[in-house]
């Protein structure tokens, strides 16, 4: 009978706290209902999203095996325009500034590079468009901007590349004994990855200096 009383009790207990309470407990299971189907739905959206940009990544490297210009600009600025967020915009951005750089257009190389280094979801992009960047604007004699692009921070991972290049940008600018030690820096800096061709070129351009 005990049992029975404390039961009852409960049970009254229950509804009253149910009668105070139940609206705001329905409302919170509706929101959080609402809040899994849009996610869902989002990740259902940004999965198309980037299938379609993959799609038209694919169409921007075959124009760019072929050389055709026209193409390439038109693949590449569509998905910069359609699929900023994704990696394969930032991939194609940083493919056309080298494939620009080899036909000499200068401009359309820089524009290429700033926009992943302004748009890019990838900080690995954006170091990697910096580094670039420095070296159009070696190629343009424009040393102070070269020089500003690689102070700027970046992944420890490329250090021994952000210190070779300023090498080559001091050399450039006739700064012999600054540039033999930010080539020691890159030699110093160099790991597994930048690859035993990076670093015989680097130490090659050292003794060219005398050491």
């Amino acid at each position: 009978m005990a049992y029975d009383l404390e039961e009852q009790e409960q049970l009254a207990e229950l509804k009253g706290w149910w009668r105070d309470n139940g609206t705001l407990v329905l409302g919170a299971v509706a929101a959080a209902a609402i809040a899994f189907a849009g996610w869902e739905g989002w990740n259902a959206w940004h999965a198309k999203q980037a299938h379609q940009a993959a799609a038209l990544y694919e169409a921007f490297g075959k124009a760019l095996q072929k050389g055709e210009a026209r193409d390439v600009r038109e693949a590449g600025g569509a998905l910069e325009a359609q699929y900023p967020g994704t990696l394969y915009a930032s991939m194609a951005a940083l493919a056309q500034a080298h494939f620009l750089f080899e036909q000499k257009d200068l401009k359309g190389a820089k524009a290429q590079l700033q926009w992943v280094i302004e748009r890019s979801a990838s900080e690995e992009m954006r170091d990697l468009a910096r580094l670039r960047l420095a070296g159009v604007l070696l190629d343009e004699k424009a040393y102070g901007e070269a020089l500003a692009a690689l102070a700027a921070k970046h992944a420890q991972t490329l250090d021994a590349q952000f210190a070779a290049r300023r090498g080559d940008v001091l050399l450039a600018k006739g700064q012999r004994e600054e540039a033999k030690a930010a080539y020691r820096e890159a030699l110093a800096k160099a790991g597994g990855g930048d690859g035993e061709a990076f670093r015989d070129s680097v130490q090659l351009r050292l003794e060219g200096l005398g050491g």
